[in-house]
This record gives C-alpha cells, sequence and structure tokens, in this order.
C-alpha cells in the first residue's frame, strides 16, 4: 500500500496537533505517511521530499509548523500538489500568530490552504475531501461524515429541549 498523503511536521514536537490528521485519514481508511522535515535545519531533505512527492504517488501535502513555520510554504513552492498548511502553536511561538501568518500569508502563486490553528483535524478532512474528488469510494465515506456531524447536532438539541427552566420557552 503507498501513501497518498504526506502529513510533514518540522519536528516530533509537533506530533501531539498532527496526529488528529492521521486520525482522521486513518478513519477514512486513506493510505498515508508521516514524517519530520525541517525547513531550517534540513532544507536538503525537504528539497528532495518536496520535488519527489508526485512521483511517489502522493496527492496531497499535510504540513504542520510553529514559530516562523516556513515548512508549508517551501513545499508549495516546490511541488504542483495540493499544500495543506497546519499553524502549530509552539512552544517559542508567538501566541501562535508567528505560525498563522507565516503559512498564511504565501506570494502570488504559492497558495498553501491554511486551517486554523493547531487544526491538524480539518486538515485531515480536507485531505479527505480533495483525495475524494477521484476516489467514488471516499466521497462515500466523506458524505457519511458529513452525516454524522448533522446527527451530532439535531440529537444536541434533542437534549437541549429536556433541560429545564423556569423562563425557557422551547
Amino acid at each position: 500500500m503507498n501513501p497518498k498523503v504526506s502529513i510533514i511536521m518540522g519536528s516530533t514536537s509537533d506530533l501531539p496537533i498532527m496526529q488528529e490528521a492521521a486520525a482522521v485519514l486513518n478513519e477514512f481508511k486513506i493510505p498515508f505517511e508521516i514524517n519530520a522535515l525541517s525547513a531550517h535545519r534540513t532544507p536538503d531533505r525537504v528539497l528532495d521530499f518536496a520535488r519527489k512527492a508526485r512521483e511517489r504517488g502522493i496527492k496531497v501535502i499535510i504540513g504542520g509548523a510553529g514559530g516562523a513555520a516556513h515548512l508549508p510554504g517551501v513545499i508549495a513552492a516546490l511541488t504542483p500538489l495540493p499544500v495543506i498548511g497546519v499553524p502549530i502553536k509552539a512552544s517559542i511561538s508567538l501566541d501562535g500568530w508567528d505560525s498563522i501568518l507565516s503559512i498564511l500569508q504565501m506570494p502570488p502563486g504559492i497558495p498553501v490552504a491554511t486551517v486554523a490553528l493547531d487544526g491538524a483535524r480539518n486538515a485531515g478532512i480536507l485531505a479527505a475531501q480533495i483525495i475524494a474528488t477521484g476516489e467514488p469510494e471516499v466521497m462515500e465515506k466523506v458524505i457519511a461524515f458529513k452525516a454524522s456531524l448533522e446527527k451530532k447536532i439535531v440529537q444536541a438539541n434533542e437534549e437541549l429541549a429536556k433541560v429545564k427552566y423556569e423562563y425557557k420557552v422551547n
């Protein structure tokens, strides 16, 4: 089984966040790989990874990074594949804003789809949706997932209807 999605993080300290993307891909049964690469500490490896990802069969790259967070942007500059950036609130972070802005503010021609701070779960879902555009069996899983979200809210409202207050009218 070859990976279709590559999850890349700047360091293994990002794994507690990035494992959420892995969990989603696992739920959708989409083969993936996880690696640590640093745009600053291993630039040659990042270059090699990004340039070879497409020929290895990768369809989507999820790049998580904290601090200066150049990893997703550097990868996006080197590959024609879609890159999803996950800004991470790292220990050296400026409350996460440095990561958010580093990933979000890409120059024209080098897009990085950016999710919320520490939003690796949404990155995994977005990667699944991208894969689903060409794979009907994954699309069915995405549709079922979206339906389950609606069911949770419907059920929550049923539970809220049971909550009693003197002036509550619903």
